[in-house]
């Protein structure tokens, strides 16, 4: 008797597959790479549009008249120095930068001292009315200023100080109050209150212990806060345009216009840049050398 095997199917084909299902991680990290460089482009593309325009002002005030019209973007031929000295002798801007310098030398200084101390009780004490005069420094920063001008002037004016410096300085320590106490409070808030008890401890008073040792605590944020209300109060022009007609006390912007007005059919375009970049310069160093003390003044509440 003889038996045959069955036949033995052929083995089934092994498909090999490369494809590896992407994992999760790698996905994200994809996305954040696409993500990182749209915002880079878009901060390079801002960083443009903000510096080429500086930088054109800059080139056009060593320029002559006839250059900034026949070739506007081409380098000035030669540098000429004469704009700039034209500019602050015969157009009085040395006057208008020392009275500016006054102004807000002095309204700064005053703002953060009495901002700060401000800013230093609502955050530190509980009393009542505390939250209340704190929500009052607030509300006094949507007030729009064109509302207050017309019974500004009346109140400047009844109390003499209309056409002054002094006068001027309070008018923009009040107006950068609020801001000020808004923004010190909630940084004041971050700083650790042991310190604060230890030196109660070893008896001190409070204000040696403000000035000694809470106020340089909170230098970052002093010197955020004084960069933002240096750059608001160097280029107003509302309030001393309304509180501030003596010509012989105006700022630096009240000169910048009287400049532009005073051309009249001469067209001292050189001059007029020259003048624009000597009001753009202080504000342009100031943050350049405080950069780094204004983003750790933003951050450090978000890091604490």
């Amino acid at each position: 008797m003889t038996t045959t095997d069955a036949p033995v199917p052929p083995p089934a084909p092994v498909v090999k597959t490369d494809a590896v299902p992407p994992r999760p991680g790698a996905r994200r990290r994809s996305e954040g790479s696409v993500l990182n460089v749209f915002s880079h482009g878009v901060l390079v593309i801002w960083a443009v549009m903000v510096v080429l325009p500086l930088l054109w002002a800059v080139m056009t005030s060593f320029k002559d008249d006839s250059s900034i019209f026949g070739s506007p973007w081409a380098l000035p031929d030669k540098l000429h120095f004469d704009n700039w000295s034209r500019a602050w002798t015969q157009a009085n801007m040395s006057d208008y930068f020392l009275n500016t310098v006054l102004v807000v030398g002095g309204s700064l200084i005053g703002t953060l001292v009495l901002g700060s101390m401000a800013a230093y009780v609502l955050a530190r004490f509980d009393f009542p009315g505390n939250r209340f005069i704190y929500y009052l420094f607030v509300g006094g920063m949507s007030f729009p200023i064109m509302l207050a001008l017309v019974p500004l002037f009346y109140v400047v004016n009844n109390m003499g100080l209309l056409n002054t410096i002094h006068g001027l300085i309070l008018v923009y320590i009040a107006y950068s109050l609020p801001f000020t106490v808004f923004f010190l409070t909630a940084f004041f808030r971050t700083l650790p209150t042991s310190v604060a008890e230890a030196a109660f401890v070893d008896g001190a008073s409070h204000s040696r212990t403000f000035f000694q040792i809470m106020l340089p605590m909170a230098r970052p944020g002093l010197i955020s806060v004084g960069i933002f209300n240096f750059l608001g109060q160097w280029n107003q022009y509302m309030l001393p345009t309304v509180l501030n007609t003596d010509p012989d006390k105006k700022v630096l912007t009240q000169g910048l216009v009287q400049l532009a007005v005073s051309q009249g059919y001469k067209g001292d375009w050189s001059g007029l840049f020259a003048g624009l970049v000597m009001a753009m310069l202080p504000v342009l160093a100031a943050y350049i050398i405080f950069q780094r003390q204004v983003v750790a003044g933003l951050t450090a509440g978000a890091l604490k």
